[in-house]
């Protein structure tokens, strides 16, 4: 029986599925609903888990190359948000774009997990190496 890091079964099954160069989705609870591709809902209630609890649960077990992230993401989050991402992000090169691309990537992506951040344009989309 699992007894540390990630214990959630579908979280698991999706993340072993995950190859070179997939990309995997980590998203707000109001991202859209998007039926082409396997979406594991976290989400307890708003804030419940956020965006960063997820990656940084993920980034010990899951090889990063690249993160994409909407570049409104920086003008509508306080210094404290962003410097939370910054934190996270670590030395993982991060790339952004306008939402609008942003969400064109999403249906190219192995799975998307829903969490319950309430951080505008906080979604995140992961590149395995």
């Amino acid at each position: 029986m699992l007894q540390t890091g990630i214990l959630n079964p579908q979280v698991l099954h999706l993340i072993a599925r995950i190859r070179h160069t997939n990309t995997l989705v980590i998203a707000d609870w109001a991202f859209p609903f998007w039926p082409e591709i396997e979406t594991v809902d976290l989400s307890l209630c708003k804030g419940i888990p956020t965006v960063l609890d997820v990656l940084d649960l993920l980034t010990p077990v899951f090889k990063i190359g690249r993160i994409w992230q909407a570049e409104e993401f920086l003008g509508t989050n306080p210094p404290e948000a962003i410097a939370r991402f910054t934190k996270s992000f670590g030395h993982i090169p991060v790339t952004r774009e306008a939402h609008v691309d942003f969400k064109k990537r999403v249906p190219h992506a192995i799975g998307l997990i829903r969490t319950g951040d309430t951080t505008a344009y906080g979604n995140v989309i992961l590149e395995s190496v």
